[in-house]
Order: structure tokens, then sequence, then C-alpha cells
């Protein structure tokens, strides 16, 4: 196997490329270091993996169709996409970044994909695209027809442009939907880093919707192995689909959504208490309102992932945060 992981100096990437060379596979990385959060962590991500003889790395945009169409001239037999525009609060500033990055960026991936006649096309989905949706735990079958963010819109438009290429071009793709992924080398801009960064300097945190809302927080190994495990087995057409009642998650292209999260949602205040245990420090909190474009719950049902492929995250939130907190200190110098 010769494997394109997209996003490879991101947080979810770097981990999901050592796992990679660590089954003795030859890894090509892609990733375009912008500056949405601090590009020297990105670089220290992307120092890890240049440090194995079997990784390359390219610098590149892959809303550039023309550099897309040459890096697809290697020898790319399977595609673990995570590059994206992340963050769904920015979403509200700048939605242009994320048509480019998660619209633009994956028509070019699909028709790399296509032409290359790739193995499977495994890509990053998000909890996100549930919206507005209370029923919980939210399942792969659900609608997501509601998003309240633009980051969520340009999530399930990738759910439906692979769809559309599985269909037409029998190419196996499968998205799974990530909820709320923490661990050491996380990215700043999410709520262990800036929580953390807070606890550390004795200055208070941000707190919305009053404390009032959970999450269903997933640590990244977990993440990786998922993602890992699907990889390795390229979605094919369900034989039991039915047109006049079709199910959501499968297709009679080959075509599989999965959610890949902990099953174990954790009230915020709650989380913010295992976070300062963990740090060894109290938070001092600022309650504020909901936030536009957020969400009260996350909750993931994990039983499809379990069926199809004998694995779904169960990492305790006091044991991911426990390493989270050790790997920060000794980062940042605490």
């Amino acid at each position: 196997m010769s494997t394109l992981v997209t996003g490879c100096a991101g947080f979810i990437g770097m981990f999901t490329v050592e796992r990679l060379l660590a089954r003795g596979e030859h890894v090509i990385g892609v990733d375009n270091l912008n500056d949405y959060y601090d590009v020297a962590l990105k670089q220290a991500r992307l120092a890890r993996l240049q440090a194995h003889q079997n990784f390359q790395f390219v610098q590149m945009d892959l809303a550039d169709h023309a550099a897309c169409e040459a890096l697809f001239q290697q020898d790319i037999t399977h595609v673990i996409h995570l590059a994206a525009q992340a963050g769904v609060r920015y979403s509200l500033k700048n939605p242009h970044a994320y048509a480019q990055s998660n619209l633009v960026a994956f028509t070019n991936l699909l028709e790399s994909c296509r032409a290359r006649q790739t193995t499977h096309l495994v890509y990053a989905s998000s909890s996100s695209v549930y919206g507005a949706n209370t029923k919980v735990p939210f399942c792969e079958t659900d609608a997501v027809d509601h998003p309240v963010s633009f980051y969520a819109a340009t999530k399930k438009a990738n759910e439906l442009m692979a769809h559309t290429y599985s269909h037409l071009y029998g190419l196996p793709t499968t998205g799974l939907r990530f909820f709320t992924v923490y661990g050491p080398w996380g990215r700043p801009d999410m709520s262990p880093m800036l929580f953390a960064s807070a606890i550390m300097q004795g200055k208070p945190i941000d707190v919305f919707n009053h404390g009032q809302m959970e999450r269903d927080f997933t640590y990244v190994d977990d993440i990786v192995e998922g993602v890992l495990r699907v990889l390795d087995q390229p979605a094919q057409p369900d034989p039991a689909f039915n047109s006049d009642q079709p199910d959501a998650a499968t297709s009679f292209a080959p075509y599989r959504i999965y959610n890949i999260g902990n099953h174990q949602p954790v009230a915020l205040l709650q989380y913010i208490e295992t976070l300062e245990q963990a740090l060894g420090k109290t938070a001092q909190k600022n309650f504020l309102p909901m936030q536009a474009g957020d969400v009260v719950r996350t909750y993931a049902d994990t039983t499809r992932l379990q069926q199809a492929v004998g694995f779904a995250p169960n990492t305790p939130l006091d044991q991911g945060l426990r390493r989270f907190a050790a790997w920060f200190k000794t980062y940042y110098g605490y």
C-alpha cells in the first residue's frame, strides 16, 4: 500500500501517519501549513514524521487543481483525507476559507481518486452535521438536514459529493463523523488547549451556555484506530439497500458513513473539573451565553462502527486528559 494522508501536519494527521509508518507502509503526506493556528506546532508535528524514511512530504494546497493532478501521478492506492478548514466558530467569520478548503479541495481530490482508480477514500466528516438534532444518541440513519454552521454544511456536502463519485465511478468512499477529538498535540483552537493555557496562566476560561452543554470527547488514539480499521475494509455496495426506504449511511454504491465517538457524553463542567485535576490547578470560570453555530449536546451511537470493524472508541476521559496534560506541560514548559 502507498497511502496519501492529507492534513498530515494536523493533529489527527500526525498520529495517523505514525501508525501507518509503524505498519511498514509508504506514506505521502500533504499539508498547506496555513496559519489558521500556530504554524510552529504544525512544523513540530511534521518534524516527527520527516525523520522516517518511508514518509514523503508535499507542501501544497489541494484547492489547486493542477497541483492535485500532479500529486496523483505518484502510485497512490489509498487516501485518508483529513485536510480541511476546521473550526465551527471561524466559519461564521470567513466562510470563503471553508468553501475553498472543504468544497473545492474535496472536488479536486475526488476527481484525482477517480482518475487514479484509488482502492479506498476515507475522509473526515464531523458530528457537526447533526446540527439542530436533539434526539440522542446521534445515529448515522438520522436526517442531517439542519446544519447550524457553515462548517457543518461543508461536511454534509462532502458526504453527498462522495456518494456521487461512489455511484458514478464505483469509487469506494467512507466518511467518518468525528466527535470532539482531543489528546496530546491537539489544536490550539479546541477547548483542551484553550482551557489548559488559561488555567496554567491564571486567566479565566469562557464557559458557554453557562456550562449546560455535553460533548462526546474522543481520544485521538481511538480515532486513529478506527480510521485504520475502516481503511482496510473498502466500502462495498449494501446488498440489503432499499431505495423505497433508503438507509442514509449505506448505499447501492460502495459508500459508507460511520460515527466515531466515545459513546459517553460528558457534561462540560465535569470535563473542566477532570482537566483541572489533570493539570493540578483550578480554573477561573467566565460563564457566557450560547454561541452562534454551537450545539448543546453531542452523543455518538457507534453500533455500526463496532459491527463493521470490531472496534469503537472507549478511552476514559480522565485517562485521556492525564495524557494530554502531561504533554501540554512538557511542550509548553509549565
